[in-house]
Parts: structure tokens; C-alpha cells; sequence
């Protein structure tokens, strides 16, 4: 049986394309590298692709999480003696946009944050970077306090109108579901803790208080939603893609949670 031919720069822009990704869109993509299957060039060519894709109006979002720099006195996966706290706390080098690694982003996320002209928000915990005409205007305020909710790259994806990419993923991974958690009547808070580096190189802990976020029920909140909502589903590679508007997304999904959430 004949061989399939490998996915390349141009075939994958052509896909994007297909699944109704327009130039000038700004887009939150969460992805699975991986599944896009024999991909020349790897995942340079991804990026390339979709930047071909959005053209030099669009912009690119992708989540630049950091969830080791956290209070290890909340680690589960795993946990660390207490005799270990004070330390981690006083010697982590403090997180710095410009070169603090994400973690289980995937490479994607980890490829477009290293980008020439990519721009990251200053969140210890959950930044976000982008590229493109939009950049600055999706990163640029991002609250410590706030850092899923209206004051973060979520909340100023949603005032631009943007899109959610899940690139062979799920809607576990869709970060934009957290923005409707924020959103409810009542959220729960707890007291979070990260280091940071300051402007003359130190580093200092600080902690703040934020909305509790549970990602346990994402996946029927967005099964539900592909029933209800608008979604452009069709493949991209060897993956299959979803493609959505944000802000319908989050409207339905914060009356998803209003209804089913305790």
C-alpha cells in the first residue's frame, strides 16, 4: 500500500485554512504536537503554519504555564519534605518572562514563547505569550490576583473576539474554560505563592489570593458545548482540530457552570 505523503509548512496552512482559521484572527492554540504525525520540519514548521495562516494581522496565543513555581507546601505529584519548603521558597531563582521555561505546555507553547518577537505576560504562575500584531494588547495586563479571569490574556482574548485552537487535544487543555470559572457567583479562593525576579536580579516570594480552578468537568462542559455552540471541527495533519469562537464559548460555558457546579 502506498505511503501517505508527510505533512509540510504549506499542507498544515492549507488545513488551518480548511477548519475556517482566517488571517487576522487572534487565536488561542492548545496542542498536541504529536499527533500531528510526520511533520517536516517538526514543530518549527507548525508554528510556521499557523503564522502563515493568520498572515501579519493575526495573532498567535499559547498558554506559558509554570506550575512548579508554586508553594511546595501544596505539591501532591510529587510532594516534598516540609524541611524543604523555606528552602525552595528562599533559592528559586524567581520567575523571568524572558527565560523561565514552561511546563507541560508542550513544545509548541514552549517554541512560540522563544520566538523572535514573541511578548509573555509577567504571571509567576500562569503567563501567557503571544505573537503578532496583537501581542502586546492580549499580555500586557496581567493581574496577579486575576490570572484566569477578566484582567489576563483570557479576558482581553474575549474583548478581541478571538478564537480557541485545540490542536489534537482535548477541551481538558481548553485554558479558556477557566475564564467562566472566574465568572461565577461564587468563586472559591485560596492563597497562592510563587517566586519572582526582581529588577536588580534577586529574587523574592510572594503570595497572593485567587479563584480556585478544577478542570475535572472540562470535558463535558465542552462535549456539551459542541452540541449547542459553533464549531469547526476537521482535520489538521494526522490530528483532528477544533476550532471555536472565545466568547461563546465562555458565555456558554458560564451558564454551564452556573447550572451544574455545586
Amino acid at each position: 500500500m502506498e505511503q501517505p505523503l508527510p505533512h509540510t509548512k504549506r499542507t498544515l496552512a492549507a488545513d488551518l485554512r480548511g477548519i475556517g482559521l482566517l488571517a487576522g484572527d487572534t487565536v488561542l492554540v492548545h496542542s498536541s504536537v504529536r499527533s500531528l504525525g510526520f511533520v517536516v520540519g517538526k514543530v518549527q514548521a507548525v508554528v510556521q503554519a499557523l503564522l502563515e495562516a493568520l498572515g501579519p494581522t493575526g495573532t498567535l496565543v499559547v498558554p506559558t504555564h509554570t506550575p512548579f513555581n508554586s508553594d511546595p507546601a501544596g505539591w501532591r505529584n510529587p510532594p516534598v519534605p516540609a524541611a524543604w519548603w523555606p528552602i525552595i521558597r528562599e533559592q528559586s531563582p524567581g520567575f523571568d518572562p524572558a527565560c523561565t521555561p514552561s511546563r507541560h505546555m508542550g513544545v509548541l507553547a514552549e517554541t512560540v514563547r522563544t520566538w523572535p518577537e514573541a511578548v509573555r505576560s509577567v504571571h509567576p504562575y500562569v503567563s501567557f505569550a503571544a505573537l503578532g500584531a496583537k501581542a502586546a494588547v492580549i499580555v500586557d495586563d496581567h493581574s496577579l490576583e486575576d490570572g484566569l479571569g477578566e484582567k489576563s490574556p483570557l479576558g482581553a482574548l474575549y474583548r478581541e473576539h478571538g478564537k480557541v485552537l485545540l490542536l489534537g487535544c482535548g477541551h481538558r487543555r481548553n485554558t479558556s474554560l477557566h475564564l467562566a470559572e472566574c465568572r461565577q457567583a461564587e468563586v472559591p479562593m485560596a492563597d497562592h505563592g510563587a517566586a519572582v525576579r526582581g529588577k536588580d536580579g534577586d529574587n523574592r516570594w510572594i503570595t497572593w489570593t485567587a479563584p480556585v480552578v478544577d478542570a475535572s468537568d472540562f470535558e463535558d462542559i465542552g462535549g456539551a458545548y459542541e452540541v449547542a455552540g459553533t464549531v469547526e471541527v476537521g482535520p489538521v495533519g494526522s490530528a483532528m482540530a477544533r476550532l471555536m469562537p472565545q466568547r461563546d464559548l465562555v458565555d456558554f460555558a458560564t451558564a454551564w457552570m452556573g447550572r451544574h457546579r455545586p
